[in-house]
């Protein structure tokens, strides 16, 4: 039927397209699933008819398309129900059928099936039980599909459906990282998005408890404000679901980056000064998907009492709370009107009661109803400063009392200036949570340095926070740390003024008030420090140790900033990054116990250790004297003893190599393979060694240059690959090998390759910068870099330094997520002249644009 499926697939077109213009004028979203459905069915009627189906069988919707939405660019699922096994004729008939459905451009998802065998398939797929409770007639025998319905209605256990759907709901929270905040949430699937919504309605309405929202609230499982709540937060995630789908012309659930602003624009955000389009519009998202996670958890624990009713008597624990079946509850339904504070008091109690489960729905329920009543004369109230703090100081439970405040809404209503960050988006393409997640994660992070189960994590940490006491103040300092986001200005002075109102209100000690306001201003010294300064020069050690002060300060310093970093993105932290700050740390408390910065101190040290390890390796015990006579004191200083044993046996022997002369072992910290050339000095050593990492696709996480006294280069390298988890020895060999033999050509370097760009980071671009100016000392210049990060960018610069004959003396790379921020140190002639440090600043500059 060539000539029907061509109008029927003109006129669907058309149909849609005028749908989707008027959603597009009115905005209306149930009209235009409506619409949609309804033009779907009129298709598939007039196709069901022309093509001669017998009256004895059914056409019916199921799933999505079943309950009567349908979004611009759904699947469109179908049953076709049949009375009996059917013969060659209709079976033929069927055949032409669903590829004449297809014919009309339609995405259909089809079976073909009996009562009996949809009841088989129901009672083994959780699935197909699902989308059966939501079949709907479209065409055909009636009775036929009546009984369909009153088999599966019998057929119907609803506590195992029950079950077995808030245990699928569990998996599928688990598969989308367990949080409505992801920065690219999808709207169906995500925890709190439009899944989540119809988890409720399914096993209510297999319970029989109702199918829409007012008719559960007419059940007393919701009240008419959540009820309306509902509504409005379902309407919100499907014209996000809708806009989604006409703007990419696919069915797209997710709010990637790409399309978050131009979808954000469509609702008519705009962007600001402080605040990109899609920030305000991801905020919204994710207040809506908190509200839902929250009415979602009440509504779950409500249909649950119904379906496993259970006679227990309430335990007391105080005049307003009781016991419940393990469940924190309310004495009476007026508790926090009543008693206000008791809103403060319920997590203060689950910290207390471990056995506590969580609260009751009817706590929940009465909490969220009630938390407008945290205003300016309850935070004034010093009743309710001591619950807060009791909370903060409680030695169990911390982290999940503040989640579950900010869950609630809570926090945010305790501490206004949170509230401002909850769902706020970070597009630094270096963290991967909101604000607030972020916070509580840094809380969490500080938090388990104190837990002896988690003391093999972070075991220094660990062993610091023992001795510290006082953990409280840390998870304060977390608390405020990035409070100021997103308020321009520096966020660390602006969070310093609401950490001392916090303190001064709450009764916080002066000499503890100044502690934490110091953590606030100073919470990325450490690692700026760290990651882009020479910790071998003597007046950089002083300087932070001037900063910090005393032991304390260093110390809950460096708490804060190994949380706060491992707080980021799973991506960011690693072991080098944890070396160097816990280099930082040990050098400045020997300053701060009185040793004056000293480099001699330090490498006489730093050689004594590595003489150890050369007699472990075997070597002689003056082996080591005439290539160590080749080194200065800065290569002591900015290698580790193990390194400088492990260079020191590589090449003693070989100090007047005519070749290149490459060895590599597998990195004593962390992930990655550690490589170590020695070979004649040349411009563009630096250059050619990037190329060939750029090759193989290697990430370089360290470098350390270095050049003899014979004018010969030794340079360290830590590099990182995912091949090299599972053939690491024979990647070494091949390192070894083949870089060797590319150092030994004179030949033109190889032009960069511009790397892809990951998604995040071409649709959150950052303006490359460049800075070169002369160091303190006036020897060298420091070239510092900041960028997107991409393959093969470090050989990109560098093959400009070296087109510049520019010699390198030190580099320090720096990955934060998608950003790089690299800092080098340079000389050479062309340097000494204005004009060409502007020409180099230009030439990386433009190298570094995508």
């Amino acid at each position: 039927m060539p000539n029907l499926a061509a109008s029927l697939k003109q006129q669907l077109k058309t149909d849609r397209q005028l749908a989707i213009e008027t959603f597009q004028a009115d905005g209306k979203t149930d009209q235009l699933l409506t619409q949609l459905r309804r033009n779907v069915d009129a298709a598939l009627t007039k196709a069901w008819d022309e093509s001669g189906m017998p009256r004895d069988i059914a056409l019916v919707a199921v799933g999505g398309y079943g309950r009567g939405e349908l979004f611009p660019h759904s699947d469109v699922d179908v049953l076709i129900l049949l009375n009996g096994t059917p013969d060659a004729g209709l079976q033929e008939k069927l055949e032409k059928l669903v590829q004449l459905f297809w014919d009309i451009g339609l995405e259909i998802g089809h079976s073909i099936r009996t009562v009996e065998e949809c009841l088989a398939e129901s009672a083994a797929d959780i699935t197909v039980q699902t989308s059966l409770l939501e079949a709907r007639l479209v065409t055909g025998n009636r009775p036929l599909f009546h009984v369909l319905q009153e088999r599966c209605s019998a057929a119907m256990d609803p506590r195992a459906f029950f079950q077995a759907k808030t245990l699928e709901m569990r998996q599928r929270h688990i598969k989308y990282e367990d949080t409505p905040y992801s920065l690219e949430p999808n709207c169906k699937e995500s925890p709190g998005g439009l899944r989540d919504l119809q988890v409720i309605i399914w096993v209510a309405k297999a319970a029989g408890l109702g199918d829409s929202w007012s008719k559960l609230a007419q059940r007393g499982l919701l009240t008419a404000t959540e009820a309306r709540q509902l509504k409005q937060k379902e309407r919100a995630f499907k014209d996000i679901r809708i806009r989604l789908h006409i703007y990419t012309n696919r069915r797209e659930d997710r709010l990637v980056f790409d399309i978050q602003t131009p979808i954000a624009e469509t609702f008519g955000f705009k962007t600001t000064d402080t605040r990109r389009a899609s920030e305000y519009l991801m905020q919204r998202y994710y207040w809506a998907a908190k509200a839902v996670t929250q009415l979602n958890t009440i509504l779950l624990q409500n249909i649950e009492a119904q379906l496993f009713p259970q006679q227990v008597v309430p335990q007391k624990i105080n005049d307003r709370f009781n016991e419940l079946n393990g469940f924190l509850d309310i004495a009476h339904d007026d508790t926090f009107e009543q008693t206000p504070s008791a809103m403060l008091e319920v997590f203060l109690l689950l910290t207390q009661h471990p056995e506590l489960k969580n609260m009751s729905a009817r706590t929940m329920r009465a909490l969220w109803h009630a938390r407008f009543k945290i205003d300016n004369a309850f935070r004034r109230d010093p009743h309710n400063h001591a619950l807060f703090m009791q909370i903060i100081q409680g030695k169990r439970g911390v982290t999940h009392a503040l989640r579950r405040m900010n869950q609630t809404s809570v926090l945010g209503r305790y501490l206004p200036n949170f509230r401002r960050i909850v769902g706020q988006m970070q597009h630094d393409l270096f963290h991967v949570y909101t604000v607030d997640q972020h916070i509580l994660m840094v809380v969490r992070n500080v938090r388990r340095f104190t837990m002896s189960e988690h003391a093999h994590e972070y075991p220094f940490c660990s062993q610091l926070m023992a001795n510290f006491g006082q953990a409280w103040i840390l998870y304060i300092a977390a608390l405020f740390h990035d409070i100021a986001k997103g308020r321009g200005g520096d966020h660390s002075k602006l969070g310093m003024a609401d950490a001392r109102q916090f303190c001064e209100q709450h009764g916080v000690s002066a000499e503890n008030t100044e502690l934490i306001v110091f953590l606030v201003e100073h919470h990325l010294s450490m690692s700026q420090v760290a990651q882009k300064q020479d910790l071998s020069d003597p007046d950089v050690i002083q300087q932070f140790a001037d900063s910090v002060k005393d032991e304390r300060h260093l110390t809950a310093l460096y708490l804060l900033t190994v949380a706060d970093i491992r707080g980021t993105s799973p991506k960011v932290w690693n072991a080098w990054k944890g070396k160097l700050l816990e280099d930082l740390y040990r050098i400045t408390l020997r300053v701060l116990g009185g040793e004056a910065p000293s480099a001699d101190r330090e490498l006489k040290n730093t050689q004594q250790e590595a003489i150890k390890t050369l007699r472990l390796y075997g070597l002689e015990a003056d082996a080591h004297e005439k290539f160590w006579q080749q080194l200065d004191v800065a290569y002591f200083l900015r290698h580790d003893a193990s390194d400088i044993a492990w260079q020191t046996r590589s090449f003693h022997d070989r100090i007047d190599s005519p070749v290149p002369l490459v060895k590599c072992r597998l990195a004593p910290i962390g992930e990655g393979v550690q490589v170590a050339v020695y070979t004649k000095d040349r411009a563009d050593l630096f250059a050619r060694i990037c190329s060939y990492f750029d090759e193989k696709n290697f990430s370089i996480l360290d470098a350390k240059i270095h050049t003899t006294k014979k004018n010969y280069a030794l340079d360290a390298f830590v590099i990182s690959a995912p091949v090299f988890a599972k053939n690491y020895r024979d990647i070494i060999n091949l390192i070894e090998h083949e870089l060797a033999e590319l150092l030994k050509s004179d030949g033109p370097l190889p032009p960069p390759i511009r790397g892809r760009l990951s998604r995040q980071s071409r649709t959150f671009p950052i303006n490359p910068t460049v800075d070169l100016r002369p160091d303190e000392r006036g020897q060298y210049y420091l070239l510092s870099v900041s960028a997107n990060d991409r393959t093969g960018l470090l050989y990109t610069i560098s093959n400009v330094l070296a087109k510049y004959k520019i010699n390198l003396h030190t580099a320090k790379i720096m990955t934060l997520g998608e950003r790089v921020e690299d800092v080098f140190v340079i000389d050479g002639p062309v340097l000494n002249h204005p004009r060409n440090q502007i020409q180099l600043e230009t030439d990386l500059l433009q190298a570094l644009r995508v």
